[in-house]
Formats: C-alpha cells, sequence, structure tokens
C-alpha cells in the first residue's frame, strides 16, 4: 500500500536523458569530448546548414539495444527518426531530430531496492534516442545570453518510466538503478555533474483510489539529491495549492536549490504541440536479430544475475551482494580480491575488507575503486594471509595501512619487511602469558572470583606484551588453561 502525505497519494513518472558515450555525435562526425572551447564542436551537419545530411551511428544503436535487453525491454525491428520542432536558442536547426513513434526499446522494467528491504519493480514504457541541443550560458555574460552548440547534436537515450513511483524514496532508487545499469553496460559515463546523465520528474497527487492528478515536469535535475528534494518540494507545493482551493496547473517547472522551491518555466507541451513528423533526411532504422544477438553475447553479466550469483556462490547476504554490485568496477574488484584470497570459502572476509577498511579509504581519499592504491590482487594476498594465520586481523589493519603507502609492495614482502609475522609458537606465547600473570596478581584475583572483566584486560595485557603478535585464538586457550 502507497504511503500517504497528509493523506495524498503521490505518483511520479520519471524521463532520464543519458548521453551515450561514443566518439562521435549521433549525426555527425562531430567529437562529443566534454570541456572544449564553446562551438569547436558544432559540424555543419549538427547546425543543419544547406545542402547537409545526417548519417545515423550505428554504434548509438547498439547501444539503445543494449540498454533495451538489459531491462529486459521490446526491440523495435523496424524504426523510424521524427522531426521535433520547437524554438529555443541553443537549438540550432529549429527541430529535434528525435523518435516518436516506433521508438528503438519499447516497453521494459527494472527491479528497485528499497531501505525497508522490499522490492519493487518499475515499468519502463521506452526509451528513444534523439540529439541533444545546445547550452545556454548566463553566468558569464551579463545581460546577455551565450550559446555553445558543442553539445549539439550528441546522443542521447531518453528513458521514460511508467508513473509507477509513490515516493521520492522510490524515485531517488530508480535513478540509482538505471544511473548503475547504463555505466554497468558501459554505454554512458553517467556523469551528472558534466550533465550526461540528468531527469525530468513528472510529480502528481491524487486522493487514493482517484484519476492520476495534473502532473508537473521538473526540469534537468542532475543531482540524486536535488531529485530527492525537488520531488519533496513539489509534493508540498501541489498540497498547498488543492488544500487553499487552487488548481494544478500543468506546466514545466524549474527547481531552485538555493531558496528550496520550483517555479514555472512554461505551460507544459503536449506531443501535438510539437508537430512531429518522419525525418525525409533520413532511413528508417532496420535491426536484424542477428545484430541483436551479437550485441547480447557481448554484454556483461547482469546485476541483478551477479547479485543472485554472489549469494548463492558465496553464501553473502542479500544486503552485502547489494553493495558489491552497485557499480560493476566493485563487483569486478571483490571478485578478483576472493580469487587472490583462495576462492569462494574466503568470500565473505573478502567481502568484509572490500566493504570496511579498503571502502572506508577510498572515501576518506575520496578516490574511486579504480583508483585505489591497492590493487585486488594485493588485497587478496593480504587476507590469505590472516586465514593461514600468518598475521592476525589486527595486524593486517597495519599491513594494509602499509600496502597503501606502499606502491605496489605485497603483503608477503611487507610482513616480511616490517616483522609483522604473527606469533603462533605455543611455547613463547605461554612464556609471555606467564610474565603477564605475575605481573598482574591482582587482575588474576578478581578473575578466580568471577569477574569475567578481567579476563579480557589479561589477554590485552598479552597481546600489549607481544606487540600485537601473538595469535589471540591461542592467547585465550592457554590463558584459559593456564588459570584453569
Amino acid at each position: 500500500m502507497a504511503k500517504l502525505i497528509d493523506g495524498w497519494e503521490v505518483v511520479i513518472g520519471l524521463e532520464i536523458h543519458t548521453q551515450l558515450n561514443t566518439n562521435t555525435k549521433i549525426f555527425s562526425g562531430s567529437s562529443i569530448e566534454f570541456g572544449a572551447e564553446p562551438n569547436t564542436q558544432a559540424s555543419l551537419v549538427d547546425l543543419a546548414m544547406p545542402g547537409v545530411l545526417p548519417v545515423l551511428n550505428k554504434e548509438v544503436v547498439d547501444k539503445a539495444i543494449c540498454f533495451g535487453l538489459g531491462i529486459d525491454a521490446e526491440i523495435d525491428r523496424a524504426s523510424v527518426f521524427a522531426r521535433k520542432n520547437y524554438f529555443y536558442p541553443d537549438l540550432p536547426k529549429g527541430y529535434q531530430i528525435s523518435q516518436m513513434d516506433n521508438p528503438i526499446v519499447g516497453k521494459g522494467h527494472i527491479d528497485i531496492h528499497l531501505e525497508d528491504g522490499t522490492t519493487k519493480r518499475i515499468g519502463v514504457t521506452r526509451a528513444h534516442l534523439e540529439e541533444d541541443a545546445g547550452k545556454s550560458l548566463h553566468e558569464d555574460f551579463e545581460g546577455m545570453t551565450g550559446i555553445d552548440l558543442n553539445r549539439a547534436g550528441t546522443p542521447l537515450l531518453e528513458i521514460v518510466s511508467e508513473p509507477d513511483m509513490r515516493s521520492k524514496e522510490e524515485a531517488v532508487a530508480y535513478v540509482r538503478a538505471i544511473h548503475t545499469l547504463v555505466r554497468w553496460l558501459g554505454i554512458s559515463d553517467g556523469n551528472m555533474a558534466e550533465g550526461s546523465f540528468r531527469c525530468d520528474c513528472n510529480v502528481s497527487i491524487r486522493q487514493p483510489g482517484d484519476e492520476f492528478g495534473t502532473r508537473c515536469e521538473l526540469k534537468n535535475i542532475n543531482s540524486f539529491r536535488f531529485i530527492e528534494k525537488a520531488i519533496e518540494v513539489e509534493i508540498e507545493r501541489q498540497i498547498d495549492v488543492l488544500e487553499s482551493g487552487g488548481k494544478i496547473i500543468q506546466q514545466t517547472r524549474l527547481f531552485d536549490p538555493n531558496k528550496l522551491e520550483t517555479r514555472a518555466m512554461r505551460t507544459k507541451e503536449e506531443a501535438n504541440d510539437y508537430r512531429y513528423f518522419p525525418d525525409p533526411d533520413l532511413l528508417p532504422v532496420r535491426i536484424s536479430e542477428e545484430q541483436i544477438q551479437a550485441i547480447q553475447a557481448d554484454m556483461p553479466e547482469l546485476p541483478q544475475a551477479r547479485r543472485e550469483r554472489f549469494i548463492e556462490a558465496y553464501q553473502l547476504t542479500e544486503y552485502d551482494a547489494r553493495v558489491l554490485t552497485l557499480s560493476r568496477e566493485l563487483s569486478d574488484f571483490f571478485e578478483e580480491t576472493v580469487k587472490a584470497a583462495g576462492g569462494a570459502k574466503n568470500a565473505k572476509l573478502a567481502a568484509n575488507w572490500v566493504m570496511g577498511e579498503l571502502s572506508g579509504a577510498l572515501n576518506k581519499a575520496d578516490l574511486s575503486i579504480d583508483q585505489s592504491p591497492v590493487s585486488a590482487v594485493q588485497l587478496g594476498g593480504m587476507i590469505a594471509r590472516i586465514v593461514d594465520n600468518t598475521i592476525s586481523g589486527k595486524i593486517a589493519k597495519q599491513v594494509f595501512g602499509f600496502m597503501w603507502e606502499s606502491n605496489g609492495s605485497s603483503a608477503d614482502q611487507i610482513i616480511e619487511e616490517k616483522g609483522l609475522k604473527q606469533e603462533t609458537d605455543t611455547g613463547a606465547i605461554e612464556a609471555i602469558i606467564k610474565e603477564v600473570l605475575a605481573a598482574n596478581e591482582k587482575m588474576v584475583e578478581e578473575y578466580k572470583s568471577g569477574k569475567e572483566k578481567a579476563f579480557n584486560g589479561l589477554v590485552g595485557q598479552v597481546m600489549k606484551a607481544s606487540r600485537g603478535k601473538a595469535n589471540p585464538a591461542q592467547v585465550n586457550q592457554l590463558m584459559k588453561q593456564l588459570l584453569g
């Protein structure tokens, strides 16, 4: 049952625009590299100069098909491009080449995982190809607007969801799931700061059981935090309007993260306002079964399938499996670590180190997993030394620290150079224990009188005397024997 806000049910549908990471634009040979000087990557084709014709980039179609297979969607074998007519300063042609009927990707779905442990399936209505517009620049032009057309013609995949989400949390979980998938498949870098992954949020409210309410579209939001906040602010606005006797007007709105408000940009257009018609300069796209099969054969294992395999093959919890598949890079790193650590029997320990010590160090240093100073082979090698009792878990943290700073040294090298090998000789450990017991007669008496904390204190003294090298399990066992 949907969670209500002040008696209102929220209905959310999302349109995600993700730039596809091809080398060139969708209809021209211009580069799509980010950060070039303004207007240096816009060709005559991108500007629709007289006498030029667009030519479809096949790689764009392949990446769209790949996404469709990733969400178990229908792939339309015959697809056409259309002209979507509207006038805006950074739209050089006066129309956008997009798709209306017969998009490349039809109905599909993706599962989202919520914080309460539940899973919900969100429908994807369609995902169609189109070209991006240019960019209007306001900050450096007092009283004027600059136009940068480098982005014009960049290939976009617009992913349109069903209105299946009923809270801001579900919306963010869905965006995260799509973001993970496009990066996992290698079809987009998903860089939200650079605008290569952004979201339009369609929000409406209704009384439970009523027809859908009038929706408003929150345009071009490019962070998970802003998506959540924008939806929250818009829900509050719509409730205030309706409860004060007003009426929601269908419109496009902008979210201002500084003022925490949404404001009207324009009334919301319908499809007929754009006067779609098939682009006469582009042939229909024909997709063969062989093309689909070739793309499918080259696809990586999908996140959901890998999560299920991690749970079954490595005996991980669902939570661990979900964390370790947040990105393909992290997932691959974990599997390499398991292999280097000695295989599936040590997977849980490997998972703990990847999610714990390693992730903490990466976050502190603001590094991604593929920038880790400690490789999967290094980490796995260190875990293998924990398993065979060469080092303890406590000593392992020292070894990890040295590896982080060592520029490639293995755990074995560091253990040898730093003299960190765990003491497992029973005679040596027993000698240390006897010294500790002799020096701490009061704690011995407290233990014998029933105070268990005294035992832990004695163990701590032994570990301190051995500089952390004594095997903790042996210390406990021998200590109990000598105190027995």
